[in-house]
């Protein structure tokens, strides 16, 4: 029978173990753009719900949403960890609404450390609006003319050495995956970096095909001649980077169709880039989740 000395250890030792794993908890923001495009394509709303269901499939990581766009309540971001945007972008980005307002708001979260990703579409800013912001944020954006946006399926055959590659096994998937970043420095993307402070890691990393780089592209079709003229290079999707501020972030070019959620490698990248970017322990074989064909027909928009 256990003393009551012994009890009282026991009891107190229980409360400061849950005492630092309350203190190491780190609480993720998604924000969903507006509904657009077709169905199970932007499926913005139904995919930050099922990214945070699997999410949640982790104890470390307090996890919440907002649909349909900005928050009407902010004080959610203000004690954010790290914040995700999933959305449309260029001149209707969320981002750069009400005159510069938000920008200004999510550049103070930034610059005390808090980590922040954006994703597909969300990834595309006016460069006059919001080039300076992204550059520092994440590295880079998707600019109007200088990027492309073909549907190919590229192949990710090796991974670098980086919490946000753990347990991420070599893939290929079709899906509307960006190229050719306005990156910081105007620097191509495709090899880690240190610029200004800001260190740049790609992770997802591939060769686009000549007939990729000829196009068509989704809008305009293209091709575009410095596309062309950089065949061979390899290019990259994903990208890390760690702020002189502290933060965190990412860009992740992927995720215009919604069943590709379904390939266990490009949902463990994103959910362990999450992790990352919120300063949580990215586990050694990655994000583990599970989701069914129920989960992914689930929370989709009505669309015609």
């Amino acid at each position: 029978m256990m003393t009551r000395i012994g009890c009282s250890l026991a009891i107190t030792l229980a409360c400061l173990f849950m005492g630092v794993a309350h203190a190491e908890s780190k609480k993720i923001v998604l924000i969903a753009g507006k509904p657009s495009h077709p169905p199970r394509m932007h499926e913005f709303n139904a995919g930050v719900q099922l990214i945070t269901k699997c999410l949640r499939q982790h104890d470390a990581i307090e996890v919440e949403f907002c649909l349909n766009g900005w928050p009407k309540d902010e004080s959610i971001l203000e004690n954010a960890d790290a914040i995700v945007f999933y959305m449309d972008g260029g001149g209707r980005h969320e981002v750069v609404q009400e005159k510069g307002r938000r920008l200004d708001f999510i550049d103070k979260l930034a610059n005390r450390g808090v980590g922040l990703g954006f994703m597909h579409y969300g990834v595309e800013i006016v460069p006059d609006q919001a080039g300076d912001e992204f550059k520092r944020w994440i590295g880079g954006h998707y600019e109007h003319m200088h990027s492309c946006n073909p549907i190919w399926e590229p192949v990710f055959a090796a991974m670098p050495d980086h919490p946000i590659a753990n347990g991420v096994a070599p893939f290929r998937i079709k899906d509307e995956w960006y190229f050719n970043m306005r990156f910081i420095s105007d620097m191509s993307g495709n090899e880690p970096a240190n610029v200004d402070g800001l260190k740049f890691v790609p992770i997802l990393v591939a060769g686009a095909s000549d007939d990729v780089r000829n196009g068509p592209y989704v809008y305009p079709k293209g091709p575009y001649p410095h596309i062309q003229a950089s065949k061979g290079r390899a290019e990259a999707m994903m990208w890390s980077v760690e702020r002189k501020d502290g933060g965190r972030g990412f860009g992740f070019t992927g995720g215009h169709f919604h069943d590709n959620w379904s390939n266990d490698s490009f949902r463990k990248v994103v959910l362990n880039a999450m992790l990352w970017i919120a300063k949580a322990e990215v586990p050694k074989d990655g994000v583990v989740s599970s989701i069914s064909q129920d989960d992914l027909d689930a929370n989709l928009d009505p669309k015609k």
